[in-house]
């Protein structure tokens, strides 16, 4: 479908998946259900609907991470547009609609989805999108509500009314499967969400949205004039730097904290809903995880490099090497680098409290990996003491790093794959395998990568203090200097 604009909301930290999913490196970022990482899921799901370049919306944080991930899709024109402070979904959503009323007209139907989902029935779900644009192009407000498969108490609902005429939302039995919105619900009792469940009217509420940019922005001003007002002033005042978007900070972050449906779709007379029944999943915890993964017989989820005996009903997760379990039942294990994860699947929700005291404790478990990711590549944490740290750089062809130097360490590189040019203080020169270059402290320098391959080294980090708020950077490819 042209003239449908895709949104993806891509802010949140994904903690209920730690330790997998960290701060800076969160769930929508992870290849958790195929190959493909949820975000590129979501970005391939939107193709299919529609033939408009995707805006994401997403932090600082992670903006080259997505922006990446879009290219290796080879999805050309996408843009991401930054959040310069968490304001929740409605703000991120209101700048997102006022910057495609801006670009491309104000009676763009917008497709907004979250970029965490996990769809199984493509067809199912392009129906679906095809009926409530129908209805959105007469200025509705259309939530997508997925068809539930059982009595779940994590999600919040929505009672269906009266089939709905979209042009008018009045009763219409030629409207195919489009529905008047009678109420929202929030997550309810077990016993509650049974009765939902038998009574065939009620739907799970998925966070996903089809309207016009104007019609989002006339009721979002009837209720939330104040986030309207701050989203306007950010997208007017926004910088444009390679694909990003930068809103206004100030402005952005005058804004009040609030979500769509709190904000709008609970108090507008103009909701309606369509029907889903796609295969969906919101990943939304590790059990969620478990049953969206393929399963033996015994009903376990196997991911990684793992060994198991007697096992039942269990999800067990080898990222880094090799896991056995022996007996286990209704049980999540989750490996990575740093941190291993032993939890009843009954309690897969309460994991939050665990990332919270990581960072009272003021651990950097809560939001890295031993492996982060830069815009030039990344860097992996494999030893560390109070006076040196060992790392594997690396560096993808055609990028570099900062002109920068360091108040506190000295830095030794030796080259294992590929050439390497280095600049230090004034001078300038390539490194091959096997050959190594020493950085005395305060010295300026850069690294490069001039190759077709990646380059890999291995740095050694000596000094008083060797974190990485030690950089001060001279210029930067990539926008960092502030």
């Amino acid at each position: 479908m042209n003239n449908l604009q895709p949104i993806i909301l891509c802010g949140g930290a994904g903690t209920r998946l730690w330790p997998l999913s960290r701060s800076l490196f969160p769930k929508q970022l992870l290849p958790l259900h195929s190959e493909q990482t949820l975000l590129q899921e979501t970005l391939l799901r939107c193709a299919s609907v529609s033939g408009e370049s995707p805006l994401l919306v997403c932090s600082e944080d992670h903006r080259f991470i997505a922006a990446g991930q879009a290219q290796e899709l080879g999805i050309s024109g996408t843009k991401v547009m930054l959040e310069p402070a968490r304001r929740d979904t409605a703000p991120a959503l209101t700048a997102a609609a006022a910057y495609a009323a801006k670009t491309s007209g104000p009676e763009t139907v917008l497709l907004v989805l979250p970029a965490d989902h996990v769809i199984e029935n493509q067809a199912a779900f392009d129906s679906a999108v095809q009926a409530a644009c129908t209805a959105a192009r007469h200025g509705n407000l259309v939530t997508l509500g997925v068809v539930p498969s059982r009595a779940e108490t994590g999600y919040g609902y929505i009672k269906r009314g009266q089939v709905a005429n979209p042009a008018d939302g009045s009763g219409d039995t030629a409207s195919h499967g489009v529905f008047a919105v009678e109420q929202f619900v929030e997550k309810p009792e077990q016993s509650v969400a049974e009765q939902y469940l038998a009574c065939g009217e009620y739907l799970w509420n998925s966070g996903m949205f089809v309207f016009r940019a104007d019609a989002w922005l006339s009721e979002a001003r009837a209720f939330i004039p104040e986030v309207v007002a701050a989203c306007e002033q950010a997208v007017n005042g926004a910088q444009h730097d390679m694909d990003f978007v930068r809103l206004d900070a100030k402005a952005f972050a005058a804004s009040p904290s609030i979500s769509i449906d709190y904000a709008v779709m609970e108090k507008t007379d103009k909701a309606l809903v369509v029907p889903l029944d796609a295969g969906w999943n919101d990943i939304g915890s590790w059990s969620a995880l478990a049953d969206a993964r393929e399963q033996d017989g015994a009903g376990n989820a196997l991911i990684g490099d793992v060994l198991i005996d007697d096992c039942k009903n269990s999800l067990i997760y080898a990222d880094s090497r090799l896991v056995a379990g022996v007996g286990l039942e209704d049980m999540v294990v989750v490996e990575t680098a740093d941190a291993v994860l032993v939890v009843p699947k009954s309690r897969s929700q309460d994991i939050k409290g665990v990332v919270s005291r990581l960072r009272e404790s003021s651990r950097n478990e809560s939001d890295l990996h031993r492996k982060v990711y830069r815009p030039w590549g990344a860097y992996e944490a494999i030893d560390e003491s109070d006076r040196f740290q060992v790392k594997r750089i690396t560096v993808t062809p055609g990028q570099q790093l900062s002109l920068q130097m360091h108040h506190h360490r000295a830095e030794h590189w030796i080259v294992v794959k590929g050439t390497a040019k280095v600049t230090k203080g004034d001078e300038v020169f390539l490194l091959t395998e096997d050959q190594s270059t020493y950085i005395p402290l305060g010295v300026t320098h850069r690294l490069e990568n001039p190759g077709s391959i990646d380059l890999e080294l291995i740095e050694v980090q000596s000094g008083a203090y060797l974190g990485e708020d030690d950089i001060v950077r001279f210029e930067d490819t990539y926008g960092r200097l502030a």
